[in-house]
């Protein structure tokens, strides 16, 4: 009767677990490995799956060759580069004063998620209206105290600015949310203590606010560093990479060689060499924890 009960719960659970297995076999597993394979061929999507022809590891070379494919790495870390520190720096600030004690804070912590939840398509579209060198409201704004602004999103060293400013207003609410929480975790005894031993309002934000939410800046750069290797969006929409190649990224090189050009392999290969540098960077920045993220004991 044991076993036979033990072997029913058994069944019942795969029973359950079923559809949750197939799913992730059919729709993340089964095309992981197919991607693998694709890799090594020289695919053009249009072809029989009969008709692969091995070409092995020159798609990877490829990858670190081709112009178009260097430039699209080389713009991602750039963005990272002006990205990352800001929307940190920026996203502290901003939880620090939605975490305060005054009238109507709801509302605004509410207002600043508003960007986060809205659609890609629908903010990529008014920004380019936004940014627009002819008829602009940013260009506009500033005839009016005497300058001349560049067209934007039309110019090689301005594009990528743009491209990163409103990356961080669409994310900056879900970076201050987040550090939010962490700062309604630390306890007031903290504070109250060092108050008492007349630490100034800086000594207890250096050494007990930054400290104790370490865990939280921690997952936001985790976060923002994979989301910002997957750039795509944004810019396929608001440069479609241009001008010149200022704004390509990976995701964008990988999305028109497998579905314009009919390179599927080369994509493929593109792709996994993405795959790599996240891992890699998120693995260093996984052992570097260790050295500035402090658990509250």
């Amino acid at each position: 009767m044991v076993g036979q009960r033990k072997w029913n719960r058994r069944a019942a659970a795969a029973v359950f677990l079923l559809p949750a297995v197939l799913g992730l076999l059919a729709f993340q597993l089964v095309p992981m490995i197919s991607s693998v394979v694709i890799s090594f061929t020289d695919w053009d999507l249009l072809s029989s799956w009969t008709k692969l022809h091995f070409i092995g590891w020159d798609n990877y070379v490829n990858v670190f060759k081709d112009e178009k494919s260097y430039t699209s790495i080389r713009n991602v870390f750039v963005f990272l580069i002006g990205y990352m520190p800001l929307v940190a720096i920026l996203g502290t600030l901003l939880a620090v004063l939605l975490n305060r004690n005054m009238r109507g804070v709801k509302a605004y912590r509410a207002a600043v998620f508003v960007p986060v939840i809205t659609s890609w398509v629908a903010v990529s579209i008014v920004w380019r209206w936004i940014l627009n060198g002819q008829s602009g409201l940013v260009n506009y704004l500033l005839s009016l105290v005497g300058i001349q602004g560049p067209v934007w999103l039309q110019d090689p060293t301005w594009a990528m600015v743009s491209v990163i400013a409103v990356t961080i207003w669409k994310d900056i609410g879900f970076v201050s949310i987040i550090l939010l929480a962490g700062l309604q975790d630390i306890s007031e005894d903290y504070y109250e203590a060092a108050s008492l031993d007349g630490a100034s309002a800086w000594r207890r934000l250096w050494n007990i606010t930054i400290p104790l939410l370490s865990p939280s800046l921690f997952f936001v750069v985790t976060i923002s560093l994979i989301n910002s290797f997957q750039l795509f969006d944004q810019v396929l929409i608001m440069t479609n990479g241009g001008p010149a190649g200022a704004t390509s990224t990976v995701v964008e090189q990988v999305y028109k060689n497998a579905f314009q050009y009919n390179k599927m392999g080369f994509a493929a290969a593109q792709s996994w060499v993405l795959f790599v540098i996240i891992l890699a960077v998120t693995t260093v920045l996984q052992r570097l924890q260790r050295r500035w993220v402090v658990y509250e004991r």
